[in-house]
């Protein structure tokens, strides 16, 4: 019976042992299947190293697609008004025109006192930010905390905090001589009303927006004076600015740049005591001025750029001219100086004597006389040469040296 049991167990370790030799054996022993997955690994693994091969370790020399500068405009009135804002966008869309590789964002925020928070916010995102407006002057601080970056300013030179101008690196400035323009629109007023009476509407009594009435009113009181005129400059006492020292200026002032109810409102009441021309130089707010002088059938002079499109309605056309000064021009310029590397910070202020004012004479682009228009042409190169200097917002001359007394 033993000698059974141990013949019995022989057999079973010899079965134990078979098993465990077939188990080893199979894990080196590939399938068919597994023979040609092997197979295919290997050609992959010989074209990976022919390709290593023929391409260098060295990145190829080969010039990337240029990155165009990333610019972003950041207003109060948008890029839409048809006025201050929109002309701005279109000196840096006359750029991208040029240089397609360029983009541009706009940056809408109404509400003045958080304009350089929201400049804070975003200047990270861009290359360089076109600041339109009096506004942001005060940005100096941003600027230095950002020396990659670049800001046109327009309407304004850098502050500190004192207050004073300063010159930086990283900031070009561009201010105009907003009353030549705005003289030559008080001459045309004068010589074109049919009532004697005109006005002004302007946005707030920022310098560029006081040395638009300033100069309007004294070229009103010029033309009375040297051309047989008798306009009279109408303002309402209720609608009086207060300027950026704390005086009174007068004028008419809606108190925003993006309040168009409050444009046409003010431009209705204008209208009802006999104003027959508006000067409007009040941003997004003068679209309601343009509404009310529809209705009424009178005539408005635009404000910054040839707003005679913007004039047209049912029974003809309200723009008699409209008075310029050139940012489109100088803010490509700008641009383009930044992408060239030649970019140098500066404050500059823009004159007739740099072209950079006047009024639109194009033929089918105003409503004016040969006689007014002759009449223009001789002050503005009077302007020019330095002959007439009209007053400004901090001008030592005043309204009241062109009356003629």
């Amino acid at each position: 019976m033993k000698k059974e049991l141990r013949k019995i167990m022989a057999v079973l370790l010899v079965a134990i042992l078979m098993l465990t030799l077939a188990g080893c054996s199979g894990s080196d022993t590939k399938t068919d299947e597994e023979e040609k997955k092997a197979d295919v690994v290997e050609e992959k693994t010989d074209v990976e190293e022919k390709k290593d091969e023929e391409t260098p370790d060295e990145t190829p020399d080969e010039t990337p697609a240029e990155v165009g500068l990333k610019i972003g405009i950041v207003t109060t009135s948008g890029v839409d008004d048809g006025s201050f804002g929109e002309t701005c966008y279109n000196g840096i869309l006359d750029f991208i025109a040029e240089n397609p590789e360029a983009t541009v964002n706009d940056i809408k925020e109404p509400d003045i006192d958080k304009v350089l928070t929201t400049v804070e916010t975003v200047i990270a995102d861009y290359d360089v930010l076109v600041l339109p407006g009096f506004q942001f002057s005060t940005c100096g601080s941003i600027a230095e905390q950002n020396p990659d970056k670049k800001i046109i300013l327009v309407d304004s030179a850098p502050v500190d905090a004192a207050f004073e101008t300063v010159t930086m690196d990283n900031i070009y400035s561009m201010v105009f001589a907003e009353q030549e323009s705005g003289f030559l629109a008080g001459i045309a007023a004068a010589l074109e009303t049919k009532t004697n009476k005109v006005a002004v509407v302007n946005g707030i009594a920022f310098p560029s927006n006081v040395n638009y009435q300033y100069g309007y009113h004294a070229g009103i009181e010029y033309s009375n004076a040297n051309y047989g005129t008798s306009a009279e400059y109408i303002e309402l006492d209720s609608y009086s600015g207060t300027d950026v020292t704390g005086a009174n200026v007068g004028g008419n002032y809606v108190g925003g740049f993006a309040d168009e109810e409050g444009g046409k409102k003010l431009a209705s009441t204008l209208i009802d005591q006999g104003v027959d021309i508006i000067f409007v130089a009040a941003g997004a707010s003068g679209n309601g001025v343009f509404t009310a002088a529809k209705e009424s059938d009178i005539k408005v002079i635009g404000c910054d750029t040839d707003q005679y499109d913007d004039g047209e309605y049912a029974n003809g056309n309200i723009i008699l001219t409209s008075a310029l000064k050139v940012m489109e021009t100088n803010i490509k310029y700008q641009l383009e100086n930044i992408k060239a590397g030649t970019f140098v910070g500066a404050n500059d202020l823009l004159m007739a004597s740099t072209d950079s004012t006047g009024y639109v004479s194009e033929e089918g682009r105003h409503q004016l006389s040969a006689e007014t228009i002759a009449k223009l042409n001789e002050v503005y190169e009077m302007i020019k040469d330095g002959t007439i200097a009209p007053p400004s917002n901090f001008s030592e001359n005043t309204v009241a040296d062109f009356k003629g007394e």
